[in-house]
Order: C-alpha cells, then structure tokens, then sequence
C-alpha cells in the first residue's frame, strides 16, 4: 500500500496536483464513496483540508460528487480522467512555447542583451566570487590589469580554492598592476600572515608607474568576455561584457600597456 501511495503521489506531483490529492484519490479508490468525514480518516487528511482541494478534484476531473439526502458522496472517477488533465497540459505547454519568441523580443528590446552583446552585472561579496569564478572557463589566455588583490573583497578561503582549480586546469593569465597592487599584496602578508600571498603558478605579474598609466580598478579579458571590477568605501561592484569585438579591442589595449611594463619584483 506504501509503495502504491508513493508512486501515485509521485505522479500526481509531476501532474502539478498537491501530494494530499493522491492520497485521498487512493481512499477513494480503496473504499468507495464516501462522506468528507469518512474520507478524512481513511485519506489521513484534515476535513478542512479536503474543503479546499474539492475543487481542484472536481477541476482535474478525479471525482463525482453525489448528493444524498442531507449529504454529499464523493467518489472516485475512472483514473483515464487524468488523460483529460494530460491534454490540457500539452496545450498549455504549446501556447508557452508559441508565446516565448514574442517574450524573447522584448526582453532583448528592454535589456542591456543584444544577439551580439551581452551585459552582466554583480553586486557585493558573492557576485565578485561569481564573476572570478567564471573565469576558470576561460579557453584562451586571461589577461588583463589589477588595482588591488582580489582577496580583499571574496576572501581568503575563496581565493585558495580558485588558486587551486586555476592551477589543476592548466590555465594562463598575464598581469599588470600599480603601486596599489604591490601595496595590497603586502598588506595580505601582514594580515594572514608572512608568506600568505605566492605567486600563482601560470600566472605572469609585471608593473607599470602610475605616470605611464594610472590602474584604478581591475579589468581581466578571456575569449569574448570583458571583465571590470572595482570596490571602494565598501561599494563593491562588477561588469562583465560579454561581444567578441570589444573583447578584442581590450585586448589590444592591454598590449600596449603590457608593452610599457616591467616584470614585478617587488613580491
């Protein structure tokens, strides 16, 4: 009996119909027509419960409702009544799917989405953890510059576990950071400790004097994804681009300034 209730119920949930229904259309189909508070003890469902839920019953064509004197007998009808709900539900289906191509178009006319350009934008602690997570996709070299170290906003542990997917994936990155960036890296060895900052193997760090170009936050660029982000006074924000032209604009951007810079030494 368990294992009936239990397949039945999962069913009727695949159905979009409440777990409670299948237990009373078992009951029902168990002992026959019965009265709401018959139904209620062999279902082991609140009378009240069984109120609320006559409709839908009667809506998804599982029950008959028959009036005695003084009283209503509900019974079950022919479980091939599911197939009337089924159809429905295809037609349902059909009409989301015809309506999608009309809710496409207007999101892609009242958002920052194009069929060429894709705008995202992460917000505070964990939409920073998000956007350098993404990364790790990378199938191309990730290059880019960096105002301060990136564990300042997504943390240590964070930043250890990234460390070691970057590694394990075999990827490559190219760096070029300020004065800020060298401080930064300084200040996480006195915070966590002496040692706490090594260089990530696959990764080349260079340095640029903030007359030949002033970094005031981070930009990292990977196969067709541009990537900003920067965090101030608490703010902590990012944006990724995703149109392969701009990506490759940036790219050559970062050329120049990779051209004007020096390999760091100074951790």
């Amino acid at each position: 009996m368990l294992t009936d209730q239990n397949a039945i119920r999962t069913y009727f949930t695949k159905l979009g119909l409440e777990p409670e229904i299948a237990d009373i259309y078992l009951a029902l189909h168990s002992h026959g027509p019965q009265t709401i508070s018959e139904l209620s003890r062999n279902a082991r469902v609140e009378r009240t419960r069984i109120y609320r839920l006559i409709n839908k019953l009667l809506s998804s064509n599982l029950i008959e409702v028959e009036t005695h004197y003084k009283r209503g007998i509900i019974k079950a009808a022919p479980i091939a009544n599911l197939h009337i709900l089924i159809n429905e539900k295809e037609q349902e289906l059909k009409s989301l799917q015809d309506e999608l191509g009309l809710i496409e178009h207007v999101l892609a006319r009242n958002s920052l989405s194009s069929p060429t350009t894709r705008v995202q934008f992460y917000h505070g602690p964990e939409g920073i953890r998000q956007m350098i997570w993404n990364e790790l996709s990378a199938k191309s070299a990730i290059v880019g510059y960096v105002y301060r170290i990136v564990d300042e906003p997504t943390g240590r542990k964070f930043m250890e576990r990234w460390s070691e997917e970057f590694t394990s994936r075999h990827l490559h990155m190219r760096l070029v950071g300020g004065d800020d960036f060298a401080e930064s890296w300084k200040d996480a060895d006195q915070r966590f400790g002496p040692g706490y900052s090594q260089r990530i193997k696959g990764i080349e760090y260079h340095s640029i004097s903030s007359s030949d170009f002033m970094i005031t936050h981070s930009c990292e660029v990977y196969d067709n994804v541009v990537m900003y982000c920067n965090w101030k006074g608490g703010e902590i924000f990012g944006i990724e681009i995703y149109n392969g032209d701009i990506a490759d604009a940036q790219r050559r951007f970062f050329e120049l300034i990779w051209s004007r810079s020096q390999p760091e030494t100074r951790f």
